[in-house]
């Protein structure tokens, strides 16, 4: 059983479909992932640098890899971008 194909709203499936394919960067995209890394690399380096270590740096740094992996995704599911 597909339940995929069990779904009644095409918008549903294409908005799950588009959720959990692959969407290869555009030369633009793969610009655009590179200024985020670069960003949040550097933020990251900040944070390690000022925030003591400790739980809440660890914890600082997650939120921050959550942000970037966000961003990410928001370039690559964006028509522009892939």
């Amino acid at each position: 059983m597909s339940y995929l194909n069990a779904l009644t709203d095409n918008k549903s499936k294409v908005d799950l479909t588009d959720r959990f394919t692959y969407h290869a960067p555009t030369a633009k995209g793969v610009a655009v992932h590179g200024e985020l890394s670069a960003m949040f690399t550097e933020l990251a380096a900040f944070i390690v640098t000022k925030v003591p270590p400790g739980r809440e740096q660890s914890l600082a740094l997650t939120k921050l890899e959550e942000g970037k992996f966000w961003a990410s995704a928001g370039v690559a599911r964006n028509p522009q971008t892939r």
